[in-house]
């Protein structure tokens, strides 16, 4: 089995890859089966430099992984499952860890290319300090469904593309363009300056979400559960939506919120693509 899928064996990982040192490896890991088969397959200029499977995980997803590979020509090599399990971020690395070059941001003017590039009215979400892994994953999944065309974070207390927030998005992340800037202030006020309607995701909004207007060029701003929307991009959005909440709980998770209002913009460009 070893010899028809081309796996090395486990010697000194250690040494040649740097396993031991975790720190080395926040935005160079993709941890997860389907994660990494999402990686393979992506075509997006990431290099993946090695994948580590556990042993005794060959079987099922992961033949798939090593045949994906060996098409590719990326080294493949066993590892102990106690070396994945030293170096994982996510504590759920299914048996799989991929090596990769760190995730390449892109520029906000590359995200009104791509939306330029398939004949689609721009429709672009800001994040505005979301520092958990999870949500910002489950963000990107929603995202990428929704057909939105990139996001922007900031620099400043918001979490970069680690290991759980691949693995939280499913593999989205390699489909999803990502812009990270110093200042949100300064990109909304060029988004408007491009015809770009920003509306703000708050509990205390003008509007329902239903009863708003969607359509044509769109910037969604999702603010951290804890804290919001801070105030001064409160001030820099076009209007302030809000989602009906009947229930006792004061308001929802970022990821789950930005859901509910990233399915109402598509639902309404696709009934006006019907019309």
């Amino acid at each position: 089995m070893k010899n028809k899928f081309n796996v090395k064996k486990y010697k000194d990982i250690s040494k040649k890859a740097n396993l031991n040192d975790k720190s080395n490896f926040r935005e160079d890991l993709i941890e997860g089966r389907n994660a990494v088969i999402e990686a393979l397959k992506s075509d997006n200029g990431k290099t993946i430099e090695q994948i580590f499977i556990a042993e005794g995980s060959i079987s099922g997803s992961s033949k798939v992984i090593i045949a994906m590979a060996k098409e590719k020509n990326i080294v493949v090599k066993r590892v102990d499952r106690r070396k994945l399990d030293k170096i994982s971020e996510t504590g759920a690395h299914q048996g799989v860890i991929a090596q990769v070059t760190p995730y390449k941001y892109c520029e906000a003017e590359d995200i009104l290319e791509y939306a330029k590039k398939k004949g689609e009215p721009p429709f672009i979400i800001v994040l505005d300090e979301i520092e958990d892994p999870h949500n910002f994953g489950s963000i990107i999944r929603t995202a990428e469904i929704c057909g939105v065309h990139g996001i922007i974070v900031s620099k400043r207390r918001n979490v970069g593309i680690t290991p759980a927030v691949y693995k939280s998005s499913a593999g989205a992340v390699e489909y999803m363009k990502i812009c990270k800037v110093t200042n949100l202030n300064n990109i909304i006020e060029k988004l408007k300056k491009r015809n770009i309607w920003v509306y703000g995701a708050d509990m205390n909004g003008q509007s329902y979400c239903f009863d708003v207007d969607f359509n044509g060029a769109v910037a969604l701003v999702i603010g951290s559960e804890g804290r919001g929307i801070s105030k001064s991009i409160k001030e820099k959005c076009d209007m302030l939506v809000k989602i009906p909440i009947y229930g006792n709980i004061a308001s929802l998770n970022a990821s789950v919120a930005g859901g509910i209002l990233m399915y109402e913009i598509l639902k309404q460009r696709v009934k006006s693509d019907k019309n």
